[in-house]
């Protein structure tokens, strides 16, 4: 496969990695779901401005599954808006396009941003290995 040909496992793993964020109507975050999404040594970095954070899957799920269950961001939701994927036989590279709203300590949150998302294949199945982004 190359540019713009999609692969149904990599839909599915982009789509379920999305949802998995999804705190609207009191849905709970799919922590054990989402941290199989990734490779035990997959990397997450976060570039803003000067700083560079980077985190392993469970430093980087932890807070955020806490975020949204413990009242801080309610009735959120990220969702792609576009995206471009290349797939080299077993590895796979997403360009992510995406944007997110929700309530953030009862206050409007919104934003965007774009990801790029760094995927193989395991078996039969598509593992994150890393992503890095940064919000506009």
């Amino acid at each position: 496969m190359t540019d713009d040909q999609t692969d149904p496992g990599i839909e599915t793993l982009i789509a379920a990695f999305y949802a998995a964020f999804d705190n609207r109507g009191g849905r709970a975050p799919a922590q054990a779901a989402l941290r199989a999404m990734f490779a035990d040594a997959a990397v997450i970095t976060r570039v803003t401005g000067a700083r560079v954070e980077s985190w392993t899957p469970d430093a980087f799920i932890a807070p955020r599954v806490a975020m949204l269950t413990d009242g801080t961001l309610t009735d959120f939701h990220e969702w792609e808006t576009q995206a471009r994927t290349s797939v080299l036989d077993r590895i796979a590279s997403r360009w992510s396009r995406y944007e997110k709203q929700g309530l953030l300590d009862g206050a409007d949150y919104r934003g965007g941003g774009q990801k790029f998302i760094q995927l193989y294949r395991a078996g039969d199945r598509w593992l994150i290995g890393a992503i890095l982004w940064q919000d506009d």
